[in-house]
């Protein structure tokens, strides 16, 4: 009976007993202290007649957006509106960190140049945009952008059919269908696809050393999806011409100044942390790497592209998944200069609705959803590029 009732006792002194114990018990008191809170706030709003919910997501919302990267109306819901604040939000995110990183790599990589006039141009370049906030920045590219393009009336065309003016660059466009949104889709299936088949026949090219590459396989699984969904879906291409009148340009597809400076904003501003980063992974790969590659006859370029940027990837990789999220958290900035983002589509729903906790709250899971996907997904991609040290 000793024996037994010791039993619980001698499970408390268990290392993983007591690990899982010890994080049910800090779940369990984080859930109540939150269900505390949800219900005092709930009840103090009821007190004054405040109404509290998500109902209001499904009734119209009444106001208009000024750009929207899928179809959106005034009549629409404000589940639609904060819909189209996240797509512009993710959209100008996903541009900004592309072009952040194409620079970052090129000016860290100038940094480190033989060449006196383009390293010292790389620095002023870093220091300039590190030490200057990134508001400052938007305001200073939306007045430039807004300054010197011409009003709409006298807009440039510097190609037919494309109109450039401080309203925004406007080109044709196709006329979008639940057709071409298949293919859309086909075609990053296929994306992946080819990704996944060259990585495999890389695999089994090495175990077996072979030195060909099986690219008509590549080929067949890239090109395959978007074929097979243009030949079931045959979507039109029918082009929505732009066309110029007195005050407006109607028709194509408009990049807006508010785009485009906080893309430029975002994307330079960025690129400068990036650079930094660039050049220290570049650094801590050891000179006798240079020297090996130059002794079998490889050029710095090579040597760049084939022997030190993949070693200085487990380098780079760590602070940069941080400067992705910055770049993404930073964009909630754009409502200063007029960018429909998710922050301003959802402080405009909290005006007419009086509902800010449940805004507040949608966009900060919002916001913390999508810092969490570019996490998984940088660490996934470091463990890929991570060199198995022998």
């Amino acid at each position: 009976m000793a024996s037994s009732a010791s039993s619980p006792v001698r499970l408390l002194y268990d290392v993983r007993v007591r690990a899982v114990l010890y994080q049910v018990v800090a779940v369990a008191f984080v859930v109540g202290v939150g269900l505390y809170l949800f219900g005092n706030v709930s009840r103090k709003l009821a007190e004054q007649n405040i109404a509290t919910g998500f109902a209001y997501l499904s009734r119209p919302a009444g106001f208009v957006i000024s750009q929207s990267f899928i179809s959106y109306d005034s009549s629409d819901t404000y589940a639609r509106a904060l819909l189209v604040g996240i797509f512009n939000t993710i959209w100008v995110s996903i541009f900004a960190v592309t072009l952040s990183t194409l620079l970052g790599l090129l000016v860290g990589i100038a940094r480190l140049s033989r060449n006196p006039l383009l390293a010292f141009l790389a620095l002023i370049y870093v220091e300039a945009l590190r030490n200057v906030p990134l508001l400052l920045y938007l305001f200073l590219w939306y007045a430039l952008i807004v300054a010197v393009f011409p009003p709409v009336r006298e807009a440039w065309q510097p190609l037919p059919e494309v109109f450039l003016s401080n309203g925004g660059l406007i080109v044709p466009s196709l006329r979008w269908s639940p057709a071409h949104t298949g293919v859309l889709v086909a075609v990053i299936l296929g994306i992946v696809l080819g990704f996944f088949t060259a990585s495999m026949l890389r695999r089994r090219r090495v175990a077996s050393g072979q030195s060909e590459t099986a690219w008509p396989l590549i080929l067949v699984a890239l090109l395959g999806p978007p074929l097979l969904a243009i030949l079931l879906l045959q979507p039109d291409l029918v082009v929505n011409w732009p066309e110029k009148g007195r005050f407006r340009i109607t028709g194509g597809v408009q990049v807006t100044p508010e785009f485009t400076a906080l893309l430029v904003g975002l994307g330079l501003s960025a690129s400068a942390g990036i650079a930094e980063v660039v050049r220290a992974g570049i650094l801590s790969v050891g000179r006798g790497q240079w020297e090996a590659a130059r002794a079998v006859g490889l050029r710095d370029r090579l040597t760049m592209r084939l022997v030190v940027l993949p070693q200085a990837l487990r380098v780079i990789v760590p602070p940069l998944t941080s400067s992705y999220l910055s770049t993404f958290k930073n964009s909630s900035l754009a409502i200063a200069i007029g960018y429909p983002d998710l922050v301003m589509v959802s402080n405009t729903t909290m005006n007419q609705t009086g509902q800010a906790i449940e805004g507040i709250a949608i966009f900060m899971l919002v916001y913390l959803s999508m810092s969490i996907t570019i996490s998984l997904f940088m660490n996934w991609y470091n463990a890929r590029v991570a060199l198995v040290e022998r």
